[in-house]
Protein backbone atom coordinates (compact mmCIF):
# COMPACT_ATOMS: atom_id res chain seq x y z
CA UNK A 1 0.00 0.00 0.00
CA UNK A 2 3.02 2.42 -0.50
CA UNK A 3 2.39 2.77 -3.44
CA UNK A 4 -0.39 4.88 -5.38
CA UNK A 5 1.11 4.63 -8.92
CA UNK A 6 -2.83 4.29 -10.04
CA UNK A 7 -4.18 6.44 -7.81
CA UNK A 8 -5.59 9.74 -9.17
CA UNK A 9 -6.41 12.48 -6.40
CA UNK A 10 -9.36 14.77 -7.87
CA UNK A 11 -9.99 17.76 -6.46
CA UNK A 12 -12.72 20.21 -7.53
CA UNK A 13 -11.88 23.56 -6.78
CA UNK A 14 -13.08 27.02 -7.08
CA UNK A 15 -11.21 30.20 -4.98
CA UNK A 16 -9.59 27.72 -2.65
CA UNK A 17 -6.05 29.84 -2.63
CA UNK A 18 -6.28 29.90 1.00
CA UNK A 19 -6.08 26.11 1.52
CA UNK A 20 -4.99 24.44 -1.88
CA UNK A 21 -1.67 24.43 -1.52
CA UNK A 22 -1.54 22.84 2.04
CA UNK A 23 -4.30 20.21 0.93
CA UNK A 24 -1.93 19.47 -2.51
CA UNK A 25 1.23 19.03 0.50
CA UNK A 26 -0.72 17.02 2.47
CA UNK A 27 -1.20 14.59 -0.34
CA UNK A 28 2.09 14.46 -1.70
CA UNK A 29 3.51 13.96 2.14
CA UNK A 30 1.22 10.52 1.62
CA UNK A 31 3.22 9.49 -1.13
CA UNK A 32 0.51 10.22 -3.79
CA UNK A 33 2.34 11.87 -6.82
CA UNK A 34 -0.97 12.00 -9.62
CA UNK A 35 -2.83 15.31 -8.18
CA UNK A 36 -5.47 16.64 -10.64
CA UNK A 37 -7.22 20.14 -9.43
CA UNK A 38 -10.09 20.90 -11.51
CA UNK A 39 -10.97 24.87 -11.51
CA UNK A 40 -14.05 26.23 -12.54
CA UNK A 41 -13.01 29.84 -13.07
CA UNK A 42 -11.15 30.76 -9.65
CA UNK A 43 -10.77 34.03 -10.18
CA UNK A 44 -8.13 34.26 -6.19
CA UNK A 45 -5.13 32.45 -8.06
CA UNK A 46 -6.15 28.97 -6.80
CA UNK A 47 -4.71 27.88 -10.24
CA UNK A 48 -1.61 29.13 -10.42
CA UNK A 49 -0.93 28.24 -7.05
CA UNK A 50 -1.78 24.48 -7.91
CA UNK A 51 0.41 24.64 -10.41
CA UNK A 52 3.60 25.99 -8.07
CA UNK A 53 2.80 22.86 -5.72
CA UNK A 54 3.29 20.68 -8.90
CA UNK A 55 -0.71 19.65 -8.86
CA UNK A 56 -2.19 19.21 -12.96
CA UNK A 57 -4.73 21.72 -13.52
CA UNK A 58 -7.46 21.30 -15.47
CA UNK A 59 -9.66 24.00 -16.56
CA UNK A 60 -13.36 23.24 -15.90
CA UNK A 61 -15.10 23.67 -19.49
CA UNK A 62 -18.80 24.15 -17.35
CA UNK A 63 -19.58 25.59 -14.35
CA UNK A 64 -20.51 23.08 -10.61
CA UNK A 65 -18.66 20.37 -9.12
CA UNK A 66 -20.63 17.62 -10.13
CA UNK A 67 -19.89 18.87 -13.94
CA UNK A 68 -16.39 19.09 -12.65
CA UNK A 69 -16.07 15.48 -11.59
CA UNK A 70 -17.77 13.93 -14.44
CA UNK A 71 -15.68 15.90 -17.03
CA UNK A 72 -12.61 14.96 -14.66
CA UNK A 73 -13.74 11.28 -14.71
CA UNK A 74 -14.15 11.02 -18.68
CA UNK A 75 -10.28 12.57 -18.99
CA UNK A 76 -8.29 10.29 -16.16
CA UNK A 77 -6.36 7.50 -17.22
CA UNK A 78 -5.69 6.55 -13.46
CA UNK A 79 -7.78 3.07 -12.03
CA UNK A 80 -8.23 4.33 -8.76
CA UNK A 81 -9.72 7.82 -7.52
CA UNK A 82 -9.59 9.68 -4.71
CA UNK A 83 -12.10 12.43 -4.55
CA UNK A 84 -11.70 15.27 -2.09
CA UNK A 85 -12.52 19.23 -1.49
CA UNK A 86 -10.16 21.67 -1.63
CA UNK A 87 -11.01 23.60 1.71
CA UNK A 88 -8.80 21.77 4.10
CA UNK A 89 -11.89 20.03 5.58
CA UNK A 90 -10.31 16.56 5.06
CA UNK A 91 -7.52 15.13 6.38
CA UNK A 92 -4.98 13.33 3.18
CA UNK A 93 -3.83 11.02 5.75
CA UNK A 94 -7.28 9.18 5.84
CA UNK A 95 -6.71 8.87 1.87
CA UNK A 96 -5.00 5.36 2.08
CA UNK A 97 -7.46 3.77 4.85
CA UNK A 98 -10.65 4.90 2.45
CA UNK A 99 -8.23 3.21 -0.01
CA UNK A 100 -7.67 -0.22 1.34
CA UNK A 101 -11.09 -1.59 0.79
CA UNK A 102 -10.76 -0.46 -2.68
CA UNK A 103 -7.70 -1.66 -3.51
CA UNK A 104 -7.88 -4.89 -1.90
CA UNK A 105 -11.13 -5.59 -3.88
CA UNK A 106 -13.65 -5.73 -0.87
CA UNK A 107 -15.41 -2.50 -2.48
CA UNK A 108 -15.69 -0.59 -5.30
CA UNK A 109 -16.67 2.62 -3.88
CA UNK A 110 -15.37 3.91 0.17
CA UNK A 111 -17.56 6.95 1.46
CA UNK A 112 -15.26 8.91 4.18
CA UNK A 113 -17.79 8.93 7.12
CA UNK A 114 -17.66 12.52 8.70
CA UNK A 115 -19.61 12.24 11.96
CA UNK A 116 -17.01 9.75 12.84
CA UNK A 117 -14.52 12.06 14.24
CA UNK A 118 -16.17 16.13 13.46
CA UNK A 119 -14.07 18.17 15.06
CA UNK A 120 -15.89 20.99 16.74
CA UNK A 121 -17.08 24.05 14.09
CA UNK A 122 -16.38 21.16 11.49
CA UNK A 123 -20.66 21.78 10.86
CA UNK A 124 -23.09 23.67 12.20
CA UNK A 125 -26.33 22.60 13.66
CA UNK A 126 -28.29 23.34 11.33
CA UNK A 127 -26.27 22.00 8.79
CA UNK A 128 -25.81 18.30 10.63
CA UNK A 129 -29.88 18.28 10.77
CA UNK A 130 -29.85 18.47 7.16
CA UNK A 131 -27.32 15.95 6.75
CA UNK A 132 -29.29 13.96 9.21
CA UNK A 133 -32.25 14.06 7.56
CA UNK A 134 -30.85 13.73 4.02
CA UNK A 135 -29.10 10.33 4.81
CA UNK A 136 -32.71 8.93 6.38
CA UNK A 137 -34.40 10.07 3.47
CA UNK A 138 -31.66 8.10 1.63
CA UNK A 139 -31.62 5.13 3.46
CA UNK A 140 -35.50 5.21 3.56
CA UNK A 141 -36.01 5.99 -0.47
CA UNK A 142 -33.01 3.72 -1.25
CA UNK A 143 -32.71 0.52 0.75
CA UNK A 144 -29.03 1.51 1.60
CA UNK A 145 -27.31 2.27 4.93
CA UNK A 146 -24.02 4.89 3.70
CA UNK A 147 -24.43 7.25 7.39
CA UNK A 148 -22.78 10.26 5.10
CA UNK A 149 -23.96 10.31 1.70
CA UNK A 150 -22.82 13.92 1.43
CA UNK A 151 -19.29 13.81 2.12
CA UNK A 152 -16.90 15.11 -0.28
CA UNK A 153 -14.65 12.61 0.60
CA UNK A 154 -14.31 9.21 -0.86
CA UNK A 155 -12.22 6.39 -2.87
CA UNK A 156 -13.81 4.35 -6.26
CA UNK A 157 -12.65 2.82 -9.19
CA UNK A 158 -13.20 4.23 -12.29
CA UNK A 159 -14.29 1.39 -13.74
CA UNK A 160 -17.50 0.96 -11.31
CA UNK A 161 -18.34 4.84 -12.28
CA UNK A 162 -18.54 3.98 -15.68
CA UNK A 163 -21.76 2.02 -14.89
CA UNK A 164 -22.98 5.21 -13.57
CA UNK A 165 -25.84 7.65 -14.80
CA UNK A 166 -24.16 10.66 -13.43
CA UNK A 167 -26.08 14.15 -14.66
CA UNK A 168 -25.89 16.50 -11.89
CA UNK A 169 -23.48 19.83 -12.02
CA UNK A 170 -23.56 21.26 -9.07
CA UNK A 171 -22.88 19.43 -4.81
CA UNK A 172 -25.63 16.70 -5.87
CA UNK A 173 -22.95 14.57 -7.39
CA UNK A 174 -22.09 12.96 -4.25
CA UNK A 175 -25.92 12.04 -3.97
CA UNK A 176 -25.65 10.51 -7.27
CA UNK A 177 -22.89 8.79 -6.51
CA UNK A 178 -24.71 7.11 -3.24
CA UNK A 179 -27.70 6.71 -5.41
CA UNK A 180 -25.62 4.98 -8.51
CA UNK A 181 -23.87 2.56 -6.18
CA UNK A 182 -27.60 1.01 -4.65
CA UNK A 183 -29.10 1.31 -8.07
CA UNK A 184 -26.20 -0.83 -9.25
CA UNK A 185 -25.43 -3.21 -6.60
CA UNK A 186 -22.04 -1.55 -6.34
CA UNK A 187 -19.96 -2.93 -3.15
CA UNK A 188 -19.80 -0.12 -1.26
CA UNK A 189 -18.08 -0.07 2.58
CA UNK A 190 -18.00 3.51 4.92
CA UNK A 191 -14.89 4.58 6.06
CA UNK A 192 -14.26 6.70 9.49
CA UNK A 193 -12.65 10.28 8.66
CA UNK A 194 -11.59 13.22 10.12
CA UNK A 195 -13.47 16.08 9.63
CA UNK A 196 -12.12 19.58 10.22
CA UNK A 197 -13.37 22.99 10.30
CA UNK A 198 -12.97 25.25 7.58
CA UNK A 199 -10.00 27.84 8.20
CA UNK A 200 -11.16 31.22 8.87
CA UNK A 201 -9.75 33.13 5.70
CA UNK A 202 -11.41 30.82 3.60
CA UNK A 203 -15.13 30.96 2.27
CA UNK A 204 -17.42 28.10 1.39
CA UNK A 205 -19.71 27.88 -1.97
CA UNK A 206 -22.34 25.93 -0.20
CA UNK A 207 -25.79 26.92 0.27
CA UNK A 208 -27.19 24.70 2.73
CA UNK A 209 -30.83 25.62 1.92
CA UNK A 210 -30.75 25.98 -1.76
CA UNK A 211 -28.29 23.04 -1.71
CA UNK A 212 -29.97 21.13 0.17
CA UNK A 213 -33.69 21.67 -1.78
CA UNK A 214 -31.70 20.54 -5.05
CA UNK A 215 -30.26 17.18 -3.18
CA UNK A 216 -33.88 15.96 -1.55
CA UNK A 217 -35.33 16.34 -5.40
CA UNK A 218 -31.98 14.34 -6.60
CA UNK A 219 -32.91 12.02 -4.29
CA UNK A 220 -36.13 11.72 -5.33
CA UNK A 221 -35.74 12.22 -9.19
CA UNK A 222 -33.50 9.14 -9.04
CA UNK A 223 -35.63 7.22 -7.36
CA UNK A 224 -37.91 7.01 -10.36
CA UNK A 225 -35.81 3.88 -11.68
CA UNK A 226 -34.50 2.96 -8.10
CA UNK A 227 -37.49 2.52 -6.16
CA UNK A 228 -40.53 3.12 -8.50
CA UNK A 229 -43.00 2.29 -5.75
CA UNK A 230 -42.19 4.94 -3.82
CA UNK A 231 -41.54 7.43 -6.95
CA UNK A 232 -45.25 7.08 -8.36
CA UNK A 233 -46.53 5.42 -4.84
CA UNK A 234 -46.18 9.04 -3.39
CA UNK A 235 -47.80 11.74 -5.75
CA UNK A 236 -50.57 8.72 -5.43
CA UNK A 237 -50.61 8.68 -1.92
CA UNK A 238 -51.26 12.16 -2.06
CA UNK A 239 -53.34 12.59 -4.52
CA UNK A 240 -56.07 9.77 -3.33
CA UNK A 241 -55.72 11.55 0.04
CA UNK A 242 -56.96 14.45 -1.38
CA UNK A 243 -59.52 13.29 -3.39
CA UNK A 244 -60.74 11.45 -0.05
CA UNK A 245 -60.86 14.14 1.67
CA UNK A 246 -62.81 16.24 -1.19
CA UNK A 247 -64.82 13.42 -1.31
CA UNK A 248 -65.60 12.98 2.12
CA UNK A 249 -66.38 16.23 2.86
CA UNK A 250 -69.07 16.13 -0.44
CA UNK A 251 -70.20 13.24 0.57
CA UNK A 252 -70.97 15.04 5.00
CA UNK A 253 -72.33 18.29 3.21
CA UNK A 254 -74.71 16.34 0.71
CA UNK A 255 -76.33 13.76 3.72
CA UNK A 256 -76.41 16.28 6.48
CA UNK A 257 -77.08 19.95 4.72
CA UNK A 258 -78.80 18.60 1.05
CA UNK A 259 -76.09 20.92 -0.35
CA UNK A 260 -74.39 19.36 -3.56
CA UNK A 261 -70.60 20.23 -4.89
CA UNK A 262 -70.42 18.86 -8.05
CA UNK A 263 -67.04 20.92 -9.15
CA UNK A 264 -65.94 19.55 -6.19
CA UNK A 265 -66.98 15.82 -6.42
CA UNK A 266 -65.55 15.78 -10.13
CA UNK A 267 -61.81 17.22 -8.85
CA UNK A 268 -62.62 14.34 -5.73
CA UNK A 269 -63.07 11.57 -8.44
CA UNK A 270 -60.61 12.41 -10.55
CA UNK A 271 -57.80 12.88 -7.68
CA UNK A 272 -58.81 9.51 -6.10
CA UNK A 273 -58.52 7.91 -10.14
CA UNK A 274 -55.36 9.42 -10.58
CA UNK A 275 -54.42 8.33 -7.07
CA UNK A 276 -55.22 5.08 -7.51
CA UNK A 277 -53.42 4.63 -11.06
CA UNK A 278 -50.11 5.83 -10.33
CA UNK A 279 -50.20 3.69 -7.08
CA UNK A 280 -50.92 0.73 -9.44
CA UNK A 281 -48.12 2.04 -12.26
CA UNK A 282 -45.55 1.70 -8.85
CA UNK A 283 -46.27 -1.75 -8.26
CA UNK A 284 -45.76 -2.92 -11.81
CA UNK A 285 -42.72 -0.63 -12.42
CA UNK A 286 -41.71 -2.61 -9.22
CA UNK A 287 -42.50 -5.53 -9.91
CA UNK A 288 -40.78 -5.12 -13.55
CA UNK A 289 -37.40 -3.73 -11.67
CA UNK A 290 -37.34 -6.72 -9.41
CA UNK A 291 -36.90 -9.18 -11.95
CA UNK A 292 -34.88 -6.74 -14.07
CA UNK A 293 -32.04 -7.11 -11.13
CA UNK A 294 -33.03 -11.07 -10.80
CA UNK A 295 -31.94 -10.97 -14.11
CA UNK A 296 -28.79 -9.40 -13.97
CA UNK A 297 -28.05 -10.81 -11.03
CA UNK A 298 -28.12 -14.49 -12.75
CA UNK A 299 -26.16 -13.05 -15.73
CA UNK A 300 -23.77 -12.18 -13.42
Amino acid sequence: MGSWDDVCVLIPTLNESSTIGGVIDGFRAEGFQNIVVVDGGSDDGTRELAEEHDARVMIQSGTGKGQAVREALSRIEAEYVVLTDGDGTYDPADAPDLLKPVISGRAEHAIGDRFADMQHGAMTRFNRIGNRLINRTFEYVHGQEDRDILSGYRAFTVESTERFQLKATGFGIETEFAVECAKYDVPTVVVPITYRPRPEDSSTNLHPVRDGAVILVTLYRLAKTNNPMFYFGSVGFVSLLIGGVLAAYVGVEWFRYNVSHEVMAVVAGVAILFGVQLIMFGVLSDLILSLHREQIRRLK
